[in-house]
Parts: structure tokens; sequence; C-alpha cells
């Protein structure tokens, strides 16, 4: 059999994964600009369109974020624009509440086989677990269970979750310093069970959103599995196809 084919990446792919790396080692932090695209090819030592054209991907991709007249930036979770990004629930009447995460508890544990296969963790290793409910209008819609490698979150309590006054995604950033970059969700219609029909205020059986995440931060590394069941009776679930 001959040998496979090696095969090359395009210069301006070369020079994202370049910048990738620099994020991931933390050069730039979220919210903060990053340097020209004239001094980047001084860096890189290439052209500005092949880094204008690396820039625009990222861009594309939501990791940095072009403002006119003042630079690029590292696209950071405390952004409002980013919230909806990674939730999808709209209200029927076409209104834009925003939610409140009411933590319900965190919990340490081992990870069993699912965990270990999501996180790509070993079996056994230390999780972090965290139950909330998500809330618009005060009403509950979203019951999550948030599993999270125990190494990365060391010090995250149920105090710090309810002390905290934004997204979830934001107190990863600012407080353990990661950023999910990218998600990949399966959904599912399932019908409520008791205890979970009690905490959306919705009767026993009723149809639910089953909707079960992975996040990924740089270098495409899993750091969130999560669990969610979603009441649709005055929401939906939007996704939008480019």
């Amino acid at each position: 059999m001959a040998p496979p084919t090696p095969t090359f990446s395009p210069l301006y792919q070369q020079i994202k994964s370049l910048i990738l790396r620099a994020l991931e080692a933390g050069e730039w932090a979220p919210g903060q600009t990053i340097p020209s695209e004239q001094e980047l090819a001084v860096r890189f030592g290439v052209s500005q369109g092949t880094v204008r054209k690396a820039i625009d991907e990222l861009a594309a991709e939501n990791i940095l974020l072009r403002r006119q007249g003042k630079g690029t930036f590292v696209s950071s979770h405390h952004d409002p624009r980013a919230l909806f990004r990674f939730l999808r629930l709209v209200p029927l009447n076409g209104g834009a509440a925003q939610p409140v995460s009411v933590p319900l508890e965190c919990w340490r544990a081992r990870a069993g086989q699912e965990a270990s296969k999501n996180l790509q963790v070993a079996m056994g290793s230390p999780l972090t677990i965290i139950r909330r409910l998500l809330k618009f209008d005060v009403k509950p819609v979203v019951v999550d269970e948030i599993y999270l490698p125990g190494e990365m979150f060391q010090g995250l309590t149920l105090e710090v979750l309810q002390d905290w006054e934004g997204s979830l995604y934001s107190l990863f950033e600012s407080r353990f310093g990661l950023r999910m970059i990218r998600a990949s969700e399966r959904v599912r219609a399932v019908a409520a069970e008791r205890a979970v029909a009690e905490m959306l205020g919705v009767a026993e059986h009723s149809p639910l959103l089953s909707v079960e995440r992975v996040a990924y931060t740089y270098a495409d590394k899993p750091v969130e599995w999560r669990r969610g069941l979603y009441s649709t009776a005055d929401h939906f679930y939007l996704n939008e196809l480019n």
C-alpha cells in the first residue's frame, strides 16, 4: 500500500493556528486588543493580506471581534452579544427577556463512563457538578446539570455561583481563565419526570426538549458537558443555518 500523501494547509491557515496558540497561551486576554495586522505580518513574516484572511476567519468563528476604528479584540463572554450565541431559546412573543441563572446545587463527584467520554478525562477523575434553573421573566424555563473537570474548576462552590451576577461562561472566563470557543449539541424530545416538572412548573409527562452539550476551549479541548431540560411552552429553540 502506498504511503499517505502529505497534506499542506494554506499559509493563512498556518497563521490562524499561530494566533490561536498565542490566545491559548494567554498572550492576549478576552476583551483585549490584539496587535495590528501590520505588526502581526512582521511578527510572522507574511503579508498583511495573509494575516487579514486569518483574522477574518477567526472573526467569523467569534474568536476575535473587529471594531471599526478601534482594532481587533479577543471575544469575551462579558460582551452581552455573546450570551445568545450559546443560548438558543427565543420567546414566542418575540421579546428579548434576559435569562437569570439560579444555582441550586454544586457538588464533587468522580467521572463515570459517560462523563469520562464527553470530557476526555480518566475514569474516576474528580468532577464539579452544578445544578441550576434558568429563568426568563421570573419563570423557570431550563433545568441544567453541568459537569466540569474538577482540576480546572478548583474553588468553584455554590456560594461563588450565587454571588456571581453575569453569565456562567463569563464566570468561567474571569475566575478560571477558560473561554468557550465552540459547542456541539444533541437535541431530542422527552417527557417531564415528576421532579423536573415541579421545578419547571409544568405537568408531569409534559413534552420537554433535552439538550445535551459539550463545550470546548482552545485546542478543541472539552471543558464542559451539560444536560439541559427545556420547557418550550412559551419559548422555541432557534438554530440559524448559514
